[in-house]
């Protein structure tokens, strides 16, 4: 394992992670933005923009390309690196929507992250509804649950991060990321 491979921060939608890793990016480590999200935000703007919604598996190869770039990049940094959302999420989204993975996919999933998976749930007082995250509370709840299966199935070790003060959880990732990557040495 490379410690130069990115850490995973990923659970369900509206738990935090981006506040997460914008305090991450603060402590001068490299975060990378959630590729769905802006996937969303540019493809909504399109006459015939590809959305999760009423094209998941166009949307989920648009994902895949732009995470295999940015999972690329990551890696290019000496300083610890987060991306909010990895391939493996493509793989819980498929599912969910009853549609088969590609085995190339399930492949690129598996390679080129840390094991360890940083999974934030959503809670009632981070849960907020947009145009971008358009289900209620409950589902984002079903998906945090299909998120975990899939990367447990995909064979990562996933960290609960506590639900508290954002300062505490900057402080326990890093230090936990930081442990492992020492333990790499």
């Amino acid at each position: 394992m490379s410690k130069h491979f990115p850490f995973i921060v990923s659970g369900g939608p509206g738990s935090g992670k981006s506040t997460l890793l914008d305090a991450i990016s603060q402590q001068g480590f490299m975060t990378y933005p959630e590729v769905p999200r802006l996937l969303i935000e540019e493809q909504s703007q399109l006459d015939d923009g590809i959305l999760p919604w009423r094209q998941l598996g166009p949307f989920a190869e648009l994902c895949f390309v732009k995470m295999l770039q940015q999972r690329q990049l990551a890696q290019t940094h000496a300083v610890m690196s987060f991306v909010d959302r990895a391939i493996g999420d493509i793989c819980a989204y498929l599912s969910l929507g009853e549609l088969a993975i590609p085995e190339t996919i399930q492949v690129q999933a598996r390679q080129d992250y840390q094991p360890i998976v940083l999974f934030c749930k959503p809670t009632v007082q981070t849960y907020v509804q947009d145009e971008v995250r358009p289900y209620p509370f409950e589902q984002a709840l079903v998906i945090h649950d299909e998120l975990l299966r899939q990367y447990q199935t995909l064979g990562f070790h996933v960290v609960d991060i506590p639900f508290m003060a954002i300062d505490e959880r900057v402080e326990f990732v890093l230090q936990l990321c930081q442990n492992y990557v020492d333990s790499l040495s």
